[in-house]
């Protein structure tokens, strides 16, 4: 492996680029970090053995530069690059610029990229490859009749950005009166974040589950499964708590959704690491929600109960080594669970950032952390507030939800507001505990 690559430039900032970090380490591959002015002294940048300052602090300015990315790769003499999540991870221009500048995108092929991103190209091909869409629309375009198809799809429903992701660009409608100024939400959040106001509708399913399946394919047609997560626990459509096994699915529902998912992977001939979301309804049916071609942020549960390392095969599969995993690989070793600590109001979610004082996480078996800062570091008001994640392992869930209790009970923050507490309320709630929530949980608990 490690004459493969050499040096791997990680286009991308925070906890994610020093993860990414540590295994190209383990693997005897020089890493090169991206800085911007708000991060010139960042962890990520202490973490690398080498660096490059690619603008001002807004990400328009620098992390999403991709001439900057580019530039900065080339001169490094890198000779990959690794996107992380967000940012340019699935932007396909990126991915075909990076090809054109002698670097390999440690990612999908840009067909996939292109294929996914785009949300009613992505529910058509998915229909057709045996995954059923949410019930929904194609994309609207401003002068199309929306309150005709929105009576069509049937309320309560959901406006999507068509080019969106992470719960950017949604917005709720419960009945008739509500469209027009969700439509208007929607359509100028997505124009902000995706530079288009083409949106979707989609109906919205009360008591849904958020299930997805984490997946790796070699490109020439063979993709397999490393089981599902369950990503129920958000706010503002993003997720706070994700664990694996999904406690909250059938043993049949199950098989057939990751046999539907490894199927349309292998049709596709699908690259790389990728991640199939779906709802499932309390009737126990699932529906294609969406892919995203890149890494997760909650990939580290799937690490641990399966024992691989995913950053280190997303490198073997983007050198073109054949996809050849340990027979246990697809059945999980007891239970893992995830929390994001973000530096934010614990009530109102609202973003606090701020330059810690002490900063202390737990560790032992069964613990890991993977940190964005470390004491007296700065948490940028210009970037996603996350601070950490906690995960945790047990030999079944029971044992894991009481880690992860006693773990959050361990975790030292001082100097910014952060969102232990909200964690610490999830954990013990009666139906987290009984791993029986839907993705309107948090939403009840915090009123």
């Amino acid at each position: 492996m490690t004459g493969m690559f050499q040096r791997v430039c990680i286009a991308n900032r925070g906890e994610i680029a020093v993860r990414v970090m540590r295994t190209c380490r383990t693997l005897g591959i020089a890493t090169h970090a991206l800085y911007s002015d708000a991060d010139a002294g960042a962890l990520h940048v202490r973490s690398a053995d080498g660096a490059t300052r690619i603008g001002a602090a807004p990400v328009a300015e620098s992390y999403l530069n991709a001439e900057a990315v580019l530039d900065a790769a080339v001169a490094a003499r890198c000779d990959a690059v690794h996107p992380g999540y967000g940012l340019l991870s699935e932007n396909p221009a990126f991915a075909r610029a990076c090809a054109q500048r002698g670097l390999t995108f440690i990612g999908p092929d840009p067909l996939h990229i292109e294929q996914m991103g785009d949300k009613d190209r992505a529910r058509a091909l998915m229909r057709a490859l045996g995954i059923r869409p949410i019930p929904g629309s194609a994309a609207i375009l401003p002068d199309d009749d929306v309150d005709g198809i929105a009576a069509q799809v049937g309320y309560p429903l959901i406006v999507k950005a068509s080019r969106g992701g992470g719960g950017i660009g949604m917005a709720v409608a419960r009945e008739p009166d509500q469209l027009a100024r969700a439509l208007r939400r929607a359509r100028s959040t997505a124009s902000r974040a995706f530079g288009s106001q083409e949106i979707y509708l989609e109906r919205q399913i009360l008591g849904a589950h958020h299930v997805e399946v984490q997946l790796l394919g070699d490109g020439e047609g063979a993709a397999l499964h490393l089981g599902e997560r369950e990503c129920s626990v958000q706010r503002r459509h993003q997720k706070v708590i994700e664990e694996t096994p999904a406690p909250s699915i059938s043993a049949s529902l199950r098989r057939d959704l990751l046999n539907r998912a490894v199927a349309a992977m292998e049709q596709i001939r699908y690259r790389n690491a990728g991640t199939v979301e779906c709802l499932v309804t309390p009737e126990d049916v699932f529906y294609f929600l969406e892919m995203n071609t890149r890494l997760q942020v909650e990939h580290p549960v799937t690490e641990m109960v399966t024992g691989l390392d995913l950053v280190a095969w997303q490198l073997r599969l983007a050198a073109g080594e054949p996809l050849r995993l340990p027979p246990h690989a697809a059945t999980p070793n007891g239970h893992a669970i995830e929390a994001r600590i973000y530096a934010e109001h614990p009530q109102t979610l609202l973003p606090a950032p701020g330059r810690a004082g002490d900063v202390r996480f737990p560790s032992g078996d069964g613990i890991r952390v993977d940190a964005a800062i470390e004491s007296g570091d700065e948490v940028s008001p210009y970037y996603d507030p996350l601070i950490a994640k906690l995960v945790v392992w047990g030999g079944d869930r029971d044992t894991a939800v009481q880690r992860l209790t006693e773990a959050l009970a361990a975790v030292e923050i001082d100097g910014v507001t952060h969102n232990l507490p909200l964690l610490q309320r999830i954990v013990a709630a009666p139906a987290f505990v009984a791993g029986n929530y839907d993705v309107y949980f948090l939403e009840s608990l915090l009123g």
